[in-house]
């Protein structure tokens, strides 16, 4: 594992202090990794939704890749 030092502001610092008395995860380290993962989790859903909407509104893309990309450049 890789450890990481990221300065923080005073609110930061109070909301993970916050979380961690409330008991939102074992300790700070584990607290940032969680919302980490749920940042990920949360711009892999948007990108899924926004690929929804692309289908939905019509822009799909079919056939040799080759050809399509020259229609952009």
């Amino acid at each position: 594992m890789t450890t990481i030092t990221v300065p923080i502001n005073k609110e930061l610092a109070r909301f993970i202090e916050e979380e961690l008395s409330l008991g939102g995860g074992e300790s700070k380290a584990h607290l940032v990794r969680h919302a980490l993962e749920r940042l990920r989790e949360d711009r892999a859903f948007l990108r899924i939704e926004e690929a929804r909407r692309d289908i939905g509104d019509g822009r799909v893309y079919k056939g040799d890749l080759k050809k399509i990309l020259k229609k952009f450049r």
